[in-house]
């Protein structure tokens, strides 16, 4: 007979600050996992506080409120006979640390700090915290008056220690130091650790998920154990969505797998795993030769077992089956997470709903789908899973009373009450094309659609600028200088941001948005700006123009990746209407339309939106200058282009980046969901003043020069490569 014990792990949508909902969430999650016979509770990073409190972790306050907030938790009847272990901010001597508190009955058994602390991407932590003094030092932790009294002791430890159970020991890792070379995990579990909990505020990233679980199964496939991941799940207020995909591993193999994309406030994930299997893995020559020379830990004894007593054995209870890993492909990735990013940013906003210019491009195009699979979403949950968290923030926001009996027939239905989308056209500028393009799909989604023209308001401009200079811009195609024709289109570009706002904010007053509810104001609606990442990066796009929004859900994704969502979205929803989408070349439709003419965006750019995500990989990811973005991109298109070609193509690329770069300060918040994102408020921190890259190109023409005719030579057949 083995020693089954059942453990909960979860994900939560804690928002930063929200003490009030984030204590609830968590005593939700331990009422969940007592439920369903769970002797053991682990949550998220910092959830008591939310993960994304940034500059606020610096405050006083924020520490007293999380003390006060963990006082109510650890008091409250539900939490007795569990071990829990609960994340947030904790001060040792002055110090601000990321911990873990684990408690049983009431009693704190170990304040555990985070080792290893994120610091590079989007994580600033050591801005915050500090990272613990080092593996296996434990101290002496005074604890707040308040939670002595309820504990009834005055002191615990603090450090690297492990809990010891009457049946096994348990430690904690949080987040980053899975990530790192040398994780804690290993030294614990060669000194017979056979739990590891891991608490993480881990953010979404495409085709990030299969490199966490690798981690995660990896951190037990070598040595054996039981690990429970938890994950915060959802936007807690700004760029990052976290994942979720809360799971439990033994031995290597997954056992439970929660969702990584979800409405739900609260997903509590659980298995029935065997002690004995761990123990029985771990039977291996090799481990214990390096066991018995491990340093040993502090433990902490807990005076409970999370196994049942033997006497008390049921048959019926099994071990969990071993679960296939199940991931999202790109595409789905893209139709779920900033989807489920705009839900919590409109619903905790409080806002009415959404408004877009849609203009009959691609990316105007993925956003609004993107709403479109919200709503459906939405749906989902209200008329199948009845959560009904969703369904009152369904009604307030539809402007529907709290004792409404309205229920949404379909995902249009919850579209028309909650999205609005407008064509702004120019008379000689905009296409028939792109014009019923955006009608079709406006009818197809259900979104409240307008359709009209700017040339009155765009000729009254131009009209006073003549007035008051006694100059006429005039087109490029008709005679006019370079800078004239940039201003003609930016005219038109920022007279739609202006536009795109007032409609946002009268819109409702119009609907009669909330006239169910006397005395309630019709509020507002959040722009969404739908500029990608491939062009916020070259800087195609004009500053503080219809790009300019409240949020951005595609600015984190490339045009690339767009196109195969819509792609994906065409089937997976049954909007035939995008095809035309994919079929039509992209184009901002600024400038006149002639016989002869269409703008287009790549001839615009002067490059193709192709070799924009590779300038882009290179640049950030890769950490490549112009010297070494030239000389790796002479082995990717060295079979097609001489060097002096390529040459050419990355001094281009660079100019137009820096001399746009500015753009990127006054960015429009975006959802984060490539690696190589531009966004400079903290993933991407560059100048936006740039010097010329002479020094650079200096040594890259030395070395042409140096190459002789090779130097310039088109390799043969490159037409027939290029072309394919």
């Amino acid at each position: 007979m083995g020693h089954l014990i059942t453990i909960a792990t979860c994900s939560l949508n804690q928002w930063a600050l929200d003490f009030i909902g984030n204590k609830a969430r968590i005593l939700e999650s331990i009422r969940l996992a007592k439920e369903a016979g769970c002797s053991l509770r682990i949550g998220p990073e910092l959830e008591v506080c939310g993960y994304g409190c940034l500059d606020h972790f610096l405050e006083s306050d924020t520490c007293l409120h999380a003390w006060e907030s963990f006082s109510e938790i650890l008091a409250d009847p539900i939490c007795e006979g569990m071990l829990i272990d609960v994340g947030m901010p904790v001060k040792h001597r002055n110090v601000l640390y990321n911990c873990r508190v684990i408690s049983y009955n009431k009693r704190i058994l170990l304040i555990r700090p985070k080792l290893s602390l994120a610091n590079d991407g989007n994580y600033y932590e050591m801005r915050y915290f500090s990272p613990w003094k080092g593996e296996r030092i434990v101290e002496d932790f005074y604890l707040p008056r308040s939670i002595a009294r309820i504990a009834g002791q005055e002191k615990c430890r603090i450090g690297d220690a492990l809990i010891s159970t009457k049946d096994s020991c348990m430690g904690t890792e949080t987040c980053e130091e899975l990530f790192t070379p040398r994780a804690p995990g290993i030294g614990a579990g060669l000194d017979g650790c056979e739990i590891f909990s891991n608490s993480s505020g881990s953010h979404h990233e495409l085709r990030k998920l299969h490199t966490r679980i690798e981690l995660i199964r990896e951190a037990t496939l070598k040595s054996g154990g039981i690990y429970l991941y938890s994950n915060q799940q959802g936007c807690d207020g700004d760029r990052l969505y976290y994942d979720g995909c809360a799971m439990i591993i033994i031995n290597g193999d997954i056992v439970a797998q929660g969702s990584q994309f979800s409405l739900a406030d609260v997903e509590v994930v659980t298995a029935t795993v065997d002690l004995e299997d761990v123990r029985s893995y771990r039977f291996s020559k090799s481990r214990a030769m390096q066991a018995t020379t491990q340093p040993s830990y502090e433990r902490i004894e807990a005076n409970m077992s999370l196994s049942s007593e033997a006497e008390n054995f049921d048959p019926l209870i099994r071990p969990s089956p071993v679960l296939e890993a199940r991931y999202h492909t790109p595409e789905e990735e893209i139709a779920l997470g900033p989807a489920c990013w705009l839900w919590d940013y409109l619903r905790r906003s409080r806002q009415a709903g959404f408004f877009i210019p849609l203009s009959g491009g691609i990316d105007s195009c993925a956003t609004s789908v993107i709403v479109h699979s919200m709503c459906r979403l939405v749906y989902h949950d209200v008329t199948v899973k009845q959560d009904p968290q969703v369904l009152k923030d369904l009604l307030q926001i539809a402007g529907e009373p709290a004792n409404s009996d309205w229920r949404p027939s379909s995902p249009q239905d919850i579209t028309s009450r909650m999205f609005h989308s407008a064509y702004m056209g120019m008379a000689k500028n905009s296409s028939p094309d792109t014009r019923k393009r955006a009608k079709d799909l406006a009818k197809d989604i259900g979104s409240y659609h307008l359709d009209f023209d700017i040339d009155t308001v765009v000729n009254a401009i131009v009209t006073l600028f003549t007035t008051v200079t006694k100059f006429t811009p005039a087109y490029k195609m008709y005679g006019g200088s370079i800078a004239s024709n940039l201003a003609l289109q930016n005219i038109q570009a920022r007279t739609r941001m202006v536009l795109a706002y007032l409609f946002a904010q009268l819109l409702p007053t119009v609907r009669g948005r909330n006239s169910k509810n006397p005395g309630a104001s019709p509020g507002g609606l959040l722009v969404l700006g739908s500029a990608n990442v491939d062009e916020s990066l070259r800087g195609y796009l004009t500053k503080y123009d219809a790009s300019s929004a409240d949020i951005n859900p595609i600015g984190g994704i490339s045009k690339n990746d767009l196109k195969r969502f819509i792609l994906y979205a065409a089937t997976a929803y049954d909007l035939p209407i995008l095809q035309t989408f994919i079929d039509a070349p992209p184009t901002a439709e600024l400038e006149p339309i002639t016989e002869a003419y269409s703008q287009s965006d790549e001839a615009d750019m002067g490059m193709s939106y192709a070799e924009l995500s590779i300038y882009g990989n290179l640049r950030k990811r890769d950490h490549l200058g112009p010297w070494g973005m030239w000389t790796k991109l002479l082995h990717v298109w060295g079979d097609r282009l001489s060097p002096k070609q390529i040459y050419d193509k990355v001094r281009w690329f660079f100019w137009c980046y820096s001399i746009n770069r500015h753009k990127m300060t006054t960015l429009t918040p975006s959802y984060h969901a490539e690696q190589y994102s531009p966004d400079d408020n903290r993933f991407d921190m560059r100048p936006f003043l740039y010097p010329s890259f002479d020094w650079a190109w200096r040594k890259i023409e030395r070395s042409i020069e140096g190459m002789g005719e090779k130097g310039t030579r088109v390799p043969e057949g490159a037409e027939e490569k290029k072309s394919v």
